[in-house]
């Protein structure tokens, strides 16, 4: 898993200064509001910006969709048109062919798991009566859970336009039902193969895009539910996003990071849907950074303008320079990130001219 974190700290701020040759100023604590002469003017400046800080941590992850399951034939036969890997398949349309006619997507929460006829009772028949409906063919059918002659004629002008023998029955390798519409992520079974029941033909997800990605056991705070992300896509584009929470490795196979032992699989939702990954394939590689921390509007310098004081107060100041003198005030630290550290005090506006090390 490659990391890359934006996490500045000041001890780390020290150390670079050291082996680039910059500088970290050390003053004694007691000099806090004392002047100088000017060879005691630092070797360069730096301004008080007033500016937003985020403290991020940025991880690879991969573009995949939610809820993958696999699509098993209800019946034996032949593939004769596979399914279209990439397709998103609405209400009415084809899966895939079998035997030379369309296996059919419909709505509904309850899985096809007999065959539906006149005198049937049932929420699988409410269901199947909806998908008529909406799809055009209810004119005269009365919804409700009972399979009478309604159900039945409607049922025969959707077989016809299918070019289905108008049985009236629906038998349970005619139709998949789906909650909604679905996006073919594979077709398990190619054109020709024979299936038989219970045998795989296609894997298939919602079209919701998401995104999962591997965080380490340390950063256990990240992966809480509505934590911010910012991800860059396959093409370059960057979205928005929030964690939905984790995920099994195993629930992540076709993700990257899929079967680590020591991470955690967090899965991300897209701001603004389906239409936040158009054009992208799934699978893709992407970055995923997950914003931990951000102060906004807050007064900030460089990390090397910082003067650790000596003496028995302690602290941190600032080396204020105006013109030929300067002169030590004491601040508060408080958040870094990027190179850039949050200070405060009653001296410190934005705007003001302070030490910094030599670029």
């Amino acid at each position: 898993m490659r990391r890359r974190s934006a996490l500045v700290a000041l001890g780390a701020a020290a150390v670079l200064a050291a082996v680039t040759g910059g500088v970290l100023f050390l003053g004694d604590g007691d000099d806090a509001g004392a002047s100088g002469p000017g060879g005691d003017l630092p070797p360069a400046t730096a301004s008080v910006v007033r500016t937003d800080l985020v403290r991020s941590t940025t991880v690879d992850g991969r573009l995949d969709f939610s809820q993958r399951r696999t699509v098993k034939s209800a019946v034996e036969g032949t593939v004769t048109v596979a399914a279209p890997e990439g397709r998103t398949v609405a209400m009415g349309q084809a899966l895939y062919e079998l035997n030379d006619k369309p296996v059919t997507l419909l709505y509904g929460p309850v899985p096809m798991f007999r065959e539906m006829r006149a005198g049937d009772r049932g929420s699988d028949v409410l269901q199947l009566e909806r998908n008529l409906r909406d799809l055009g063919y209810g004119s005269q059918l009365y919804v409700d859970t009972r399979y009478d002659k309604g159900t039945e004629a409607a049922v025969k002008q959707w077989q016809k336009s299918l070019n289905r023998e108008t049985t009236g029955r629906v038998g349970r390798g005619d139709v998949v039902f789906q909650p909604d519409r679905v996006k073919v992520v594979s077709a398990d079974a190619a054109l020709a193969d024979q299936v038989g029941p219970d045998e795989p033909v296609l894997t298939i997800a919602s079209t919701r895009p998401v995104v999962r990605a591997e965080l380490e056991q340390t950063d256990g705070a990240l992966t809480s539910k509505g934590t911010k992300v910012e991800v860059t896509l396959a093409s370059g584009k960057t979205v928005a996003g929030k964690v939905a929470g984790t995920v099994r490795p195993e629930a992540a196979a076709s993700g990257a990071d899929a079967g680590a032992e020591d991470g955690i699989v967090v899965e991300v939702v897209l701001d603004g849907g389906a239409s936040a990954a158009s054009g992208e394939d799934a699978g893709k590689p992407v970055s995923v950074k997950f914003v931990s921390e951000a102060r906004k509007g807050v007064l900030a310098v460089p990390v090397e303008a910082v003067v650790a004081l000596r003496g028995e107060n302690g602290g941190y100041g600032l080396q204020v320079v105006r013109g030929t003198t300067s002169r030590m005030i004491r601040v508060e630290t408080g958040m870094t990130a990027d190179g850039q550290i949050e200070v405060s005090g009653p001296e410190v506006r934005e705007g003001l001219k302070v030490g910094a090390a030599a670029s």
